[in-house]
């Protein structure tokens, strides 16, 4: 593209940009003005005048307002190929003038507080005229989001741009409220690191079941459409199909579905059958994608229905070892730090955590479940699990932008848990839903450096949220080269979006002296949809009693002998250099059920993500090739 012609599409970009922020500016204006007609003059007066102003002065001279012509394609597609299976609502539907045209009217808007109502309208009607989402769910989640989004917005210190940065991305902005920060790590050296060696044959290995993202729909119904206007369909209210193929099947439906109740019931008997398991990791996100119409009731019968169906089917002698997803809450991704105090707090949720996982938690663990929804465990003898509140981490988490230092203090408590395993001569697995790639920069940083310094007791990560089976590289901080660690990101049980319900299983090694505990090998299993929801012996019907198969068990599938970090970061360059190689993992990331290939900008979007363990990896990797910001930023559209 010569140096005219990109001038050309800056600019078109810019009159977008500008275009947008106008439309969104003055729509909000017309609102407002709409809602305080009742207003005395004088009143009013000051508050359009100073809207008016700060539409002038944030107005660029000389700027047509005429779209681009896709000026952000290139974007548009990483999006597409990247697939992280976002709702069809949320901030990242905003361009960035519309969002800080918003949060310029709401900073105004909200020095008063009898405005909250007038705000609340405002922004649902710019919800609906900017199409981020179908009527029904703007108002819903409006009022939902209403309280606690004001209150956190309402204490938080940030400008327009800064909100924007942290809802939609840093490349809509800067945001000092989340400058860096450090954690601070002990003044004992670190240990000489020993790379890993694989067990002797014979040595005993654990078998660890692994489940994340279930979101049970209780409002699943067979039959119903498959293909509807809602952000989640084959619901009692989606409607009729249009046509039988795209009707929700018995098990579950390759669409934007949840599961129904019976099918996570069949793969919990399933595994209960495929054991014994030496313990279990489970790793959130209980409920449906329902986002904009949940209840505190609601999450908690569900929470205490799926624990108790675990505890059934899996046996009372199993440990579970769970952690919080971004779903449990209500509103979605709303997980106020421990200083907020009274109903806006989540002592609700963390409280009936403590109360349905006391059969597997001991009294110590339950106290930090309670406050901040973080806790360690021994599971056995030179092993201990730590599962972290990712929440904490989470951009979408709004209560952050009051302070995103450190919430809860957990990654110092958790420096201070591995500094007392690395001096009993412990391991430690570290489970959480968010994988911390994904997360603000100055906590993806301070949690790299963490591993980085615990190399030798961190033995294994596991994390969940994205749907899909994938992991992300840690390296040494000082060259980025050698491989220290690997976040392994487990498939979901839910089907959401067009996938099949699946699970992982973990081989660790085993209990005994001088275990590793590293992960040795992987298998994930699936329920395929296709042969489920059809049964040949009775056409029209569903096979009652289908069978999980084994997709791939790991070692196999990649030629590998073991799956420590240098395996993986083998597995990286071959992905480069061999594509047949990289188009099976592109299958089996999306457990069976893929419609293309991946090539490309696509292929180069993915292998970004697999190596970067830290966002401002992310970030660096986008640049380098390109991408212009629209690689990270698509990496973390993730709402599931």
């Amino acid at each position: 593209m010569t140096h005219s012609s990109k001038a050309g599409l800056n600019v078109r970009q810019r009159s977008r940009e500008w275009f947008d922020f106008l439309q969104a500016f003055w729509f909000i204006l017309c609102v407002w003005s709409t809602q305080t007609r009742t207003m005395s003059p004088p009143a009013l007066r000051p508050l359009l005048g100073l809207m008016t102003c700060t539409l002038l002065l944030m107005s660029p001279p000389c700027v047509s307002c005429h779209p681009a012509q896709n000026a952000a394609q290139t974007g548009t597609d990483l999006k597409e190929q990247l697939g992280t299976f976002g709702l069809d609502f949320g901030w990242r539907n905003l361009t960035c003038p519309a969002c800080k045209a918003i949060f310029t009217v709401l900073d105004v808007a909200l020095l008063s507080s009898v405005n909250k109502e007038r705000v609340a309208h405002a922004v649902s009607e710019a919800c609906i005229r900017l199409h981020l989402a179908d009527e029904l769910v703007c108002r819903n989640i409006t009022e939902l989001f209403r309280d606690d989004f004001i209150r956190a917005l309402q204490q938080s210190l940030l400008w327009p741009t800064e909100a924007c940065a942290v809802l939609v991305g840093p490349a809509c902005g800067t945001f000092d409220i989340y400058a860096p920060w450090n954690i601070t790590l002990p003044k004992v050296p670190k240990p000489p690191v020993t790379p890993p060696s694989p067990p002797q044959p014979g040595s005993p290995q654990s078998r660890v079941l692994f489940l994340t993202d279930i979101h049970w729909d209780k409002d699943y119904k067979t039959g119903s459409a498959a293909d509807c206007k809602e952000p989640l369909c084959c619901r009692e209210d989606s409607g009729v199909p249009k046509w039988k193929r795209r009707e929700a099947g018995y098990w579950g439906t390759y669409s934007k579905c949840d599961l129904p109740l019976r099918t996570l019931e069949n793969l919990l008997e399933n595994a209960a059958k495929a054991g014994p398991w030496d313990w279990v990791y489970w790793t959130g996100d209980i409920p449906a994608h329902n986002v904009w119409f949940q209840t505190r009731d609601q999450q908690l019968t569900e929470l205490t229905v799926i624990s108790k169906l675990i505890h059934k089917y899996l046996g009372a002698n199993v440990s579970v070892y769970p952690a919080v997803g971004n779903h449990e809450s209500t509103p979605v991704n709303s997980f106020p730090p421990p200083f907020v105090h009274g109903n806006r707090s989540s002592a609700w949720l963390y409280d009936k955590m403590a109360e349905e996982w006391a059969l597997w938690l001991p009294e110590q663990a339950l106290k930090t479940l309670r406050y901040g929804g973080f806790y360690t465990v021994e599971i056995q003898p030179g092993l201990r699990v730590v599962s972290l509140n990712m929440n904490f981490c989470a951009r979408e988490n709004f209560w952050l932008m009051v302070n995103s230092t450190d919430p809860a203090n957990q990654l110092q408590w958790l420096v201070h848990v591995l500094q007392a395993s690395e001096d009993r001569g412990e391991k430690v697995h570290i489970i959480g839903h968010i994988p911390p790639g994904l997360c603000l920069s100055s906590w993806s940083w301070n949690y790299y450096h963490i591993v980085n310094r615990y190399e030798s007791t961190i033995t294994g990560q596991f994390f969940g949220h994205t749907h899909l089976d994938e992991f992300q590289m840690f390296y040494d901080e000082e060259t980025l080269s050698r491989p220290l660690g690997v976040a392994f990101i487990a498939p979901s049980v839910t089907t959401y979006v067009n996938l099949n319900p699946g699970y992982r299983v973990y081989y660790v090694d085993g209990n005994y002296k001088d275990s590793s505990r590293l992960v040795l090998d992987h298998e994930t299993y699936i329920l395929n949809l296709t042969e489920a929801n059809h049964n040949p012996k009775a056409p029209g019907n569903p096979v009652q009693d289908p069978k999980w198969s084994l997709l791939y068990r790991a070692t196999e599938a990649y030629g590998l002998s073991s799956l420590f970090p240098s395996d993986h970061n083998a597995l990286l360059r071959n992905f480069i250099n061999d594509d047949r190689s990289f188009q099976k993992f592109w299958y089996l990331r999306h457990k069976g059920h893929v419609s293309e290939s991946c090539k490309e900008a696509c292929k180069t979007t993915m292998l970004c993500f697999l190596r970067s363990g830290r966002s401002d990896e992310l970030d660096n990797c986008d640049q380098l090739n390109g991408f212009s910001g629209n690689l990270a930023r698509a990496a973390r559209k993730t709402l599931c």
